[in-house]
Order: C-alpha cells, then sequence, then structure tokens
C-alpha cells in the first residue's frame, strides 16, 4: 500500500476547500441600500456571484465603482457564501504619501490627508461644516479668500484693525472690501 498516495486521496478534498478559501475578484455591480452592501462580483473564468456581502471597517464606508478590485474569503472552502473583505481600485488610488502617513480620498480627487507637517484637506467641490458649536483653538489663523461673509452671503462691510473709520458716521472710509456681516 502506498501511503502517500493514500495520503493525497484522504487530504485531496480539504486541500482543494483550502485553495478556494480566498480569491481575487473583479466588482461588477453594487447595492448600497442594505445593511450590508451586496456585491455583484467575477471571480475565475464565467464564476459570478450575486449579492455577496462586504464587510467594512466601523466609522468606515465607501462605494466602489465597477472594475474595482476586491479580496473574497469564502468560509469552510465553500463558494456557496463569499464574504468581501478588502476593496481596491488602483484607478484612483493617492500616489506617493510619505511613510506613516494616512489619507482619505474619492474619485474626484478629494482628500483628507494625515501628513507629517499637518493635516491637509483638498477638494474642487464646496467644503461644509455642520455643527451646533465649533471652536477652534490655534495660535494663528489664516483665510485666505477674495470674498469673506460672516453670518451670510450678503450684508454691510466689517472694519478690520488698521482700516480708517469715521467714528461719527461709522462709515468705513478705506480698507476691507471682503469682509462683510449681516
Amino acid at each position: 500500500m502506498d501511503i502517500a498516495a493514500t495520503m493525497r486521496r484522504l487530504t485531496g478534498p480539504l486541500a482543494g476547500r483550502i485553495e478556494m478559501m480566498i480569491g481575487r475578484a473583479v466588482i461588477a455591480a453594487i447595492a448600497d441600500a442594505p445593511q450590508a452592501q451586496a456585491m455583484q462580483i467575477e471571480l475565475l473564468a464565467d464564476e459570478v456571484h450575486d449579492g455577496v456581502e462586504r464587510f467594512q471597517g466601523y466609522g468606515f464606508t465607501s462605494h466602489p465603482h465597477p472594475g474595482a478590485e476586491a479580496i473574497v474569503v469564502f468560509p469552510g472552502g465553500t463558494r456557496s457564501h463569499g464574504i468581501v473583505i478588502q476593496v481596491e481600485d488602483r484607478r484612483y488610488r493617492l500616489k506617493n504619501i510619505a511613510p506613516g502617513e494616512v489619507a482619505l480620498f474619492d474619485d474626484l480627487d478629494q482628500i483628507v490627508h494625515l501628513k507629517r507637517d499637518g493635516i491637509h484637506i483638498e477638494s474642487l467641490n464646496k467644503v461644509t461644516i455642520e455643527a451646533p458649536d465649533i471652536e477652534v483653538i490655534a495660535d494663528s489663523v489664516v483665510i485666505d479668500s477674495p470674498d469673506i461673509g460672516l453670518g451670510g452671503a450678503s450684508g454691510a462691510k466689517v472694519a478690520r484693525v488698521g482700516d480708517d473709520v469715521d467714528l461719527g458716521t461709522g462709515k468705513i472710509i478705506s480698507g476691507s472690501d471682503v469682509v462683510r456681516a449681516e
């Protein structure tokens, strides 16, 4: 009796299941409405799985584009119930960040980058902060803008330190053209 052949025969099914436990996939479609994001993924040739749950880290979520790549785990090695555990989209990945740095980014080049020398936020779109109170504690604050509205989009001009003001009328004689308050 050939012991090696017997061992291959006995362990063969187990080895096959182990080999099928982890796979690479391409995302074909995403359903973002369910409690857990559900994906249609393409694995091996002609192997398509629908409704595969995606596990995301607590407090973080994203909606990747079709064509992004994924790592899929199949508990027990059976391909009937996969779980997407990681998604990568090399088309949009922020590149060349320094060791130790972290960034959040999207496909529109909007970035929150924790850099070695500070935090950098970048967007070509409007940035909105909604909160009942905002507190800024800093040694210095610089606002570089050609148009500053305090309390609204329009209003009376506000004098800055150093502006010439008629103390009798309160009218700004020279200085601020960019700061207004309602």
